[in-house]
């Protein structure tokens, strides 16, 4: 995965709700740290979520993207 962001934080899905447009996911860091992200829906389900995995909190401005491998 490249990216141009600068900010990436691995981390562990701890949880995620879905809603009927959007879904909270929250990572958590190393250290314990958590990082909650809101995305679409559609979104989680095309990057095949799931609490325990590994993903990416990636920050750029103000925003969280969810990335995974």
């Amino acid at each position: 995965m490249k990216i141009s962001a600068k900010n990436t934080l691995k981390g562990t899905i701890k949880s995620i709700t879905m809603g009927p447009v959007s879904a909270e996911i929250d990572i958590e860091l190393p250290g314990g740290t958590l990082i909650t992200s809101v995305i679409t829906h559609s979104s989680a389900e095309s990057l095949g979520l799931k609490v325990g995995s590994p993903a990416y909190a990636i920050i750029k401005a103000s925003n969280v993207i969810v990335g995974v491998d």
